[in-house]
């Protein structure tokens, strides 16, 4: 008999279903935080090379707009990300004994930390554009926002690191456990595995991180690219994290 002929284990429909939602929700969040990390540093950069407060002031305009609606969405889309994923190996440790976990998965945890971190520094430098482009009143108001919410940020931050902590050292002592076991899970024949994902997928992603990081490294003033090499590193991020990703 076919494996496609056979009766498929129970729970197998479900689980597939899971998969597939917590994969789109992993999407959906790690494009929302590329799109943030890419507009935000180059929008910076494009007021900083203005010539006059005029022109900076378009460019200020959209850093702030990037910035309270980022991360809104940043918490939303990770938020429901955690959600469906813990609720996958809720599903498959019932079904299955055991949770599939990515080998990376892991460094998931501290990467997206990094990225709520590189945000907020970003977002710290959103009155100082104000400023140059002759807003001095508006730079001063959002300068007493970011200070005054500044100490609750930290808490929240130290309460974070801390969960942050025990859940990646929790999920690296699992995957040790795991180690010899195989990828896909335990007595499912319908599981295609890591080796059946569409191959240039990793590869857009890798160009959506490496044109955020020459970007966010522009920012930083660690080398200083072009104009028009800032606009293709923002529209190659975009478009790798957004629109080429299905």
């Amino acid at each position: 008999m076919l494996l496609t002929e056979m009766t498929p284990p129970p729970g197998a429909d479900s689980v597939a279903l899971l998969r597939a939602r917590a994969g789109a929700a992993r999407r959906a969040a790690c494009a929302c935080l590329l799109a943030v990390l890419a507009l935000l540093p180059a929008a910076g950069l494009l007021a900083d090379r203005a010539g006059t407060a005029q022109q900076a002031l378009p460019p200020a305009v959209l850093s702030l707009a990037v910035f309270l609606a980022g991360l809104p969405a940043l918490a939303v889309t990770q938020a429901v990300w955690g959600a469906r994923a813990e609720l996958l190996r809720r599903r498959e440790r019932e079904l299955y004994g055991v949770a599939r976990s990515a080998r990376l998965w892991p460094l998931t945890r501290p990467a997206v930390a990094l990225g709520w971190a590189v945000t907020l520094l970003l977002g710290c430098t959103v009155p100082g554009l104000f400023r140059a482009a002759g807003r001095d009143a508006l730079a001063g108001t959002l300068s007493w926002v970011i200070e005054t919410t500044a100490m609750a940020l930290t808490a929240a931050g130290a309460v974070a690191g801390v969960w942050l902590l025990f859940s990646w050292a929790k999920e690296a002592a699992g995957m040790r456990t795991r180690a010899g076991r195989p990828g896909g899970s335990p007595g499912d024949p319908w599981d295609p595995g890591p080796g059946a994902r569409p191959q240039g997928t990793a590869a857009l992603w890798a160009c959506a991180a490496s044109a955020d990081v020459g970007l966010v490294a522009a920012r930083a003033h660690l080398w200083e690219p072009s104009t028009g090499l800032v606009c293709a590193l923002l529209a190659a991020a975009l478009a790798c994290a957004v629109v080429t990703d299905e």
